[in-house]
């Protein structure tokens, strides 16, 4: 029978194979764009593999999990299109659940990633990947997702209230730390910040013996920005973060982003 040419397009499109590869799927289906889908994969996964070149900048955040453990899973995509496709959404929905389930991290980013070869992307017609996957566990789990589902702050506190931990964790998304605190920066970075406000001072001809002075203080302007405890709180510019702690302490945190 003759195949239309745009059923074979839409069957390249969501495979990624050669025109004439979607031809033959499409006539032995007859023209069943389905079942052709379903001859292609039967005769291997190497046109899904082409997919895995393109670019995955969209995409969604999904976590799962109880008062004392949660698994956070960050499942990206090509286009915004199908990022808000009910089954792009209903697939990364699952993958918290399976990272629960998993003996570990590595498991199931070694299985999730079977799993969208082979299934995922020849069904939803993208290149698909997981992007972030994470498991937190503590007394106190801050957890903060933006509505776009494409940022997320995450963080574990050795006490305190949950209004606190999710205070913090929406603190982390917006503000994006890159440490915990102070002594948490190498200091090799510490050197090379040192190296660049002398360089500036220089150039700015500042009087070398208060040098010293200055860089402290622009120091302490990257601690502030770069670091969790030294920063302020964005709901309330009269308080940092270390303020907020009450004498618990941060356990881990995390930022996840698409």
């Amino acid at each position: 029978m003759p195949i239309d040419l745009k059923l074979i397009s839409q069957l390249r499109d969501k495979t990624g194979a050669g025109l004439g590869d979607c031809r033959a799927a499409l006539e032995e289906a007859g023209g069943d764009l389905d079942l052709a889908i379903e001859i292609m994969r039967k005769k291997g996964e190497v046109k899904a593999a082409k997919k895995a070149d393109r670019a995955t900048k969209e995409g969604i955040i999904a976590v799962a999990g109880d008062a004392g453990k949660l698994a956070v899973v960050a499942l990206a995509c090509e286009t915004d299109f199908v990022c808000r496709t009910d089954a792009f959404r209903d697939a990364a929905n699952e993958f918290p659940a399976r990272l629960l389930a998993a003996s570990s991290v590595e498991e199931f980013k070694k299985d999730a990633d079977a799993y969208i070869q082979s299934e995922l992307t020849m069904k939803i017609g993208e290149n698909m990947q997981i992007a972030g996957a994470g498991i937190y566990s503590g007394p106190v789990i801050g957890k903060y997702i933006h509505s776009t589902r494409k940022i997320a702050g995450i963080v574990v506190l050795s006490g305190g209230s949950q209004e606190t931990a999710d205070d913090i964790a929406m603190q982390i998304a917006a503000m994006k730390p890159k440490y915990l605190d102070p002594q948490s920066v190498p200091a090799d970075v510490i050197g090379k910040e040192t190296e660049i406000y002398r360089e500036q001072l220089k150039g700015e001809n500042k009087p070398e013996q208060i040098w010293d002075k200055i860089i402290a203080g622009k120091l302490n302007k990257f601690y502030e920005d770069n670091c969790l405890t030294n920063q302020v709180f964005i709901k309330d510019d009269s308080k940092k973060i270390s303020d907020l702690l009450d004498g618990n302490t941060i356990v881990d945190f995390a930022l996840y982003s698409l």
